[in-house]
């Protein structure tokens, strides 16, 4: 296969770099330990990308050369995989990648206004990073975490049931190097270490690989439901009252409580015009229409 350089294409191409010596002896050897993993080397390629961008924190032109050396793959078919996948970063970016969902329902609850709240915070757009090295902010779609809504993840971990003081907090904690505990799942670290992790290598956290994130109760109540089991109304507080525990997912909902103000419409069905005869709702009606 002919590979599509700039050059072939008319235009001059400065040669990518290579690494230093003890730096490519070092990805070398942990290449042949990632190829090793698979009956077809090219399957390799998307750990390889994670590999050489634990190396400098993006995905350079010397990183995609080397996957395309070791792999015996064209330079173009290492670009196509790597500008395709977002979580390949094709610029300098920050220790902590922070992504604020603003997916439709992480939207609605507040995403929008946190993702807008740390923009100005922080003095940055979207896929920008501080002047200081250590934050990269992005908006980012659904992360399968609706129940915890807003959701903000770091590197990949999650922080739950987000506010824009909360995330305002978070961030400024990473900057200022304070300890910073995901809401669950493994504990925090690089951007750097965790594309290395996701290389495939072992996780060097502490209790990582005894970490877990469970669904949270409103992705539960179907499953729940189908099995026949009684649900007890869950009392949902105002945003803001109760705020740690909001923000773990651990707020009670075992039952009404005094000055509750609403319940939540997961587990707690509101009549409708199919189950209230008294409110039927007829046909729409045709007139005036023209």
């Amino acid at each position: 296969m002919t590979d599509v350089t700039a050059t072939s294409l008319g235009m001059p191409e400065l040669p990518a770099p290579d690494y230093p010596a003890d730096v490519r002896a070092r990805l070398e050897a942990d290449a042949r330990e990632v190829i090793a993993r698979y009956p077809d080397s090219r399957s390799a390629l998307l750990p390889l990308l994670h590999l050489v961008q634990s190396e400098e924190g993006h995905v350079t032109r010397t990183g995609m050369r080397f996957c395309a050396e070791t792999l015996g793959l064209t330079t173009a078919e290492v670009t196509a995989v790597a500008t395709f996948y977002s979580m390949y970063r094709r610029r300098p970016s920050g220790d902590y990648q922070v992504g604020v969902c603003t997916n439709t329902l992480c939207a609605v609850m507040g995403g929008d206004a946190i993702f807008e709240e740390l923009k100005a915070h922080l003095g940055v757009g979207n896929q920008e990073t501080t002047d200081d090295g250590k934050v990269t902010l992005e908006h980012i779609e659904c992360n399968a975490a609706c129940d915890f809504a807003p959701v903000v993840m770091v590197n990949w971990e999650f922080f739950d049931n987000q506010t824009p003081d909360s995330a305002r907090r978070l961030v400024d904690d990473l900057r200022a190097g304070r300890p910073v505990t995901p809401t669950r799942g493994a504990p925090l670290c690089t951007f750097k270490e965790t594309a290395r992790v996701l290389a495939g290598f072992p996780d060097p956290r502490p209790g990582a690989v005894e970490a877990g994130g469970g669904a949270g109760p409103a992705s539960l109540v179907g499953l729940k439901l189908a099995k026949g089991e009684a649900l007890p109304p869950r009392v949902v507080h105002p945003r803001g009252e109760n705020a740690e525990a909001d923000r773990r997912g651990t707020a009670p909902h075992d039952g009404p409580e005094p000055g509750a103000r609403h319940l939540s419409s997961h587990d707690a069905p509101q009549q409708t015009s199919a189950s209230d005869p008294k409110h039927p709702a007829g046909p729409v009606s045709e007139e005036g229409e023209g």
